[in-house]
């Protein structure tokens, strides 16, 4: 934890925050914090800053919390990916949130197992956690907006052809794409990633219709949340 992320629900003053339960714990063992002490907070949606804390013992960390620096800058790519096994799915979440992502979109693909959709890791409380995990590792206090969209072509022809149509890039990334991911964008991307294996052939023609760019990574096979990882490294200015 690079970060002690608080809610709104953790402040008991304005300047007064109060841990109990996981994080309380995590502070004591892993910090070895004690009284006096100075650990790196955030408030969620709000400004970074410092904490000292001035109690702490087996019920309560109790910090009077400064609060005076901005958010890192977020990453201006929107990452599209076709819905992944749950572990896969719940390391993409954190990782690409680490990096900056602030909005996801889960879609269906042929590739894309039924039973994903009745994962555990999908339930709200799931999905929080690893975003907050993830921004809790970047020292970040935005956190991004999660969507879905089970049905790959209506997602496809509608939303993304619109968004081509409205001026923005589309990158849709498929082992052995003759052209190579493009390296440090500054403008909005959207950033579509297959299951593993890619897109069939006809979601790829579909995907090329409605303007997308398809590029690759070279003719590995990645796994989702190493082949995101990458093009999300390529992307970042």
């Amino acid at each position: 934890m690079n970060l002690i992320l608080l809610d709104a629900e953790d402040f008991v003053s304005e300047h007064v925050a109060e841990l109990h339960g996981a994080r309380l714990a995590h502070v004591r063992e892993i910090h070895g914090a004690s009284v006096g002490d100075t650990l790196r907070v955030g408030r969620l949606g709000g400004q970074l800053g410092e904490a000292r804390v001035t109690q702490i013992d087996a019920d309560v960390l109790r910090l009077d919390v400064e609060l005076n620096q901005p958010a890192p800058e977020p990453l201006q790519v929107t990452l599209v990916a076709a819905l992944p096994r749950p572990p896969s799915l719940r390391k993409v979440l954190q990782q690409a949130t680490a990096m900056g992502v602030k909005r996801f979109v889960f879609m269906g693909a042929r590739r894309v197992e039924k039973s994903y959709w009745q994962s555990h890791a999908l339930e709200p409380d799931e999905i929080r956690r690893q975003l907050w995990l993830g921004l809790e590792q970047a020292r970040d206090t935005l956190l991004p907006q999660v969507t879905f969209r089970r049905r790959f072509r209506p997602f496809v022809e509608d939303e993304l052809a619109r968004a081509t149509a409205g001026g923005n890039r589309v990158l849709a990334a498929h082992p052995g794409a003759a052209s190579a991911c493009p390296r440090a964008l500054s403008d909005p991307i959207t950033l579509v990633v297959g299951p593993e294996g890619g897109f069939v052939p006809f979601e790829v023609e579909l995907l090329s219709a409605s303007g997308a760019e398809l590029v690759g990574l070279g003719d590995r096979i990645l796994r989702v949340e190493t082949a995101v990882v990458a093009l999300l490294a390529r992307l970042a200015p």
